[in-house]
């Protein structure tokens, strides 16, 4: 059993997580990439003095999450995925002045590998989890699925 500090933030969990709505729109599963996590690890670790939730400009995409409380990798996750709401397949659009894009980066089709990370902010401020995508998502002129 994992302490209850790890439930639901295991690299599995993430992978679980992703692969289950990819699922709901016939897409291939996700893989754990251990050195995609690294770069997440570094990044969530340079984050956690502010949790900002400012990108990395790395070469990964990437799906960034704070919150004020001990939020799960698996919550994130399900979170982002709450945008698909927004996302309009048939126009490979947005819903107007809606986000949708870290759904997509979740389902996007060609994004094979991850690695995601979790940090607790400085000072009690929350949590900071991010994930990154290889190859990275979100392409222009592409759609997700």
């Amino acid at each position: 059993m994992l302490p209850s500090s790890l439930a639901q933030d295991s690299p599995q969990d993430f992978v679980n997580a992703h692969n289950a709505a990819r699922a709901l729109v016939g897409v291939g599963q996700v893989k754990w990439d251990e050195r995609i996590a690294r770069f997440a690890r570094q990044y969530a670790n340079q984050r956690k003095h502010n949790c900002k939730l400012v990108h990395s400009g790395g070469p990964y995409g990437e799906n960034l999450a704070w919150s004020s409380y001990n939020l799960s990798g698996i919550a994130a996750v399900w979170m982002w995925v709450t945008e698909r709401q927004y996302y309009n397949p048939r126009t490979n659009t947005c819903a107007a002045g809606k986000v949708c894009g870290h759904y997509t980066q979740v389902v996007w089709r060609k994004s094979v590998r991850i690695g995601c990370a979790k940090v607790k902010c400085t000072n009690n401020r929350g949590t900071f989890i991010t994930c990154n995508y290889d190859p990275p998502g979100n392409v222009r002129g592409q759609r997700p699925f």
